[in-house]
Parts: C-alpha cells; structure tokens; sequence
C-alpha cells in the first residue's frame, strides 16, 4: 500500500490558478513587490522608447534593443507572478529536518534567464568585446538561472537541492570573471571605460544580492518570509534593471559616435579590443 499523501502535499499538487492569484492577492506586501515592478517596468518601456528615438547607429541600436528586453521581460513576467500564473507551492526541505510549504515564484528565474543574457549582451557590446566573449557570459549566465531554478525545485533531498546552488554559483563565478577580468581591458580599449567602470560596478554588486538573499530567504534558510524575499528580489531588480538600463541608454545617446566607433573587427569570432 503507498503512504498516505499529506495535506500539504495534496495542496502543493492542487492549488489552482484561481486559488494562488487569491493567496498573492491577500498577501498584500508580496503582491505589491510585484506591482511595483510591473508599473516601473512600463514606465522604462515607454522612457527608453522615447529616449532611442533618434539613435541611428547600428551598433547603438542593437544595444538599445537588448537593453529594451529587459523592461519587456519584467513586464510579462511580473504579470505572470500577481496573476498566480508562475508560482506555486512546493514543500522546502530545510536544515535541521523538517519542511515546509512555501510560495515557490519560479517565474523569476524564467526572468532572469532572459532579461539577464541582454544585460550581458548589452555590456558586452559597450566594452567593444568579441562574440566568443559575450557567448560565453551567455551560456554561463543561463546556466546560472536554470541551475538556480533546480535548487528551488529539488524536494526530494536537502543535500541536492544545495549541491544545485553550489553549481549555480559556480556559473556566476564565470560570469564574474568575464564582467571584472575580461572586459574592462576591452571597454578601456574601445574608448568605453568609464561608463563600462560604472555599470560594471552596478551589476556586479546587485547581481550578487540574489545568491546571498536566496540563500536567507524562503527557499532556502528561511530567516526572510516569502514577502521579505520577495521584496529583495523586487528592490534588487529595480536598481539592476531598470536603474542599470536608464544609465546605459542615456550614455549610448549621447555618445553615439564613440559607440559606432568601437572597431569593426571587434565583433569577430576570434578578435577583441586588445588584439
């Protein structure tokens, strides 16, 4: 005979749509760190529209594309968050023994692994580096979000479910590596340094926000509740989104010459600003 399903368990199978969009909605700090997002993310969308309206640099362009995505992503997916489309409950296993049920927002990481790529992509462009370069920030960038979202869902074993947080945290070592080693000799080269030295900067440090608040919040030491890990997420994608972008794109504008003049050659297969 099998065991019995716990009431928790059957809940976690169970909770419809209808029934999470209803838990968000009561839970009103955790649906107002979605809110929030949505409303800034559309205002970006429309300020960063208005503010490429006259770029015409190809190489400007792109940039103001991927760096467009972001808000683009956030809009959709914080929507999907407060709609209860992309959450769900999930039974956390915890240090000490034990678990408990937790609003799992798997939808961030659907988030970030598209809206962080075009950051990347984004900064690589502005560092005048190569394509195996911004490739590789790619993939490893992915690699990171997809390993963090099997932490999230691994239940089955505490050790398992760290051990995919340790993988994920070694994609964001490459991708440190790339964004502090690799191209900021490029972006001094290419003319870029200054602005690259600041958004670098930004990135880097917000960017290391969300290992250590997953690591405190819900998901994983539970120190935070869903809410207060919630709004960390929130408040961390403001500045490394939507502050990040505004700063990147003002730049581009106002410099676009430079911008075009980052060397041709730059974007082969093999060849970068120092070669």
């Amino acid at each position: 005979m099998s065991p019995a399903i716990t009431t928790d368990a059957l809940r976690t199978v169970l909770t419809s749509q209808p029934e999470l969009f209803q838990d968000v909605a009561a839970n009103t700090s955790l649906s107002a760190s979605f809110w929030v997002n949505i409303a800034l993310a559309g205002f970006s969308i429309l300020l960063f529209i208005y503010m490429g309206r006259n770029v015409e640099d190809p190489r400007t362009q792109l940039i103001f594309v991927a760096t467009m995505m972001v808000p683009l992503v956030s809009i959709s997916s914080y929507t999907g968050l407060v709609s209860g489309l992309t959450v769900s409950y999930v039974n956390v296993p915890y240090p000490g023994g034990g678990s408990e049920e937790v609003l799992l927002m798997w939808g961030r990481y659907l988030t970030w692994a598209l809206s962080t790529p075009m950051i990347l992509v984004a900064l690589g462009l502005l560092a005048g580096s190569n394509l195996t370069k911004i490739f590789t920030a790619v993939v490893t960038d992915i690699g990171m979000c997809v390993t963090g979202l099997a932490a999230a869902l691994t239940t089955s074993s505490l050790l398992l479910r760290w051990f995919w947080y340790v993988i994920s945290c070694a994609f964001f070592v490459a991708v440190l590596y790339i964004l502090l080693v690799e191209w900021p000799d490029d972006a001094r080269v290419a003319g870029t340094s200054e602005i690259f030295s600041t958004l670098k900067t930004l990135t880097v440090v917000l960017w290391l926000g969300y290992p250590i608040f997953w690591a405190l919040g819900s998901e994983g030491l539970a120190f935070l509740t869903t809410a207060q890990t919630s709004w960390a997420y929130s408040i961390l994608d403001i500045g490394a989104k939507y502050l990040f972008a505004y700063l990147l794109l003002r730049w581009v504008a106002a410099n676009e010459s430079i911008v075009g003049d980052v060397g041709s050659g730059q974007l082969g297969m093999g060849t970068s600003a120092d070669d």
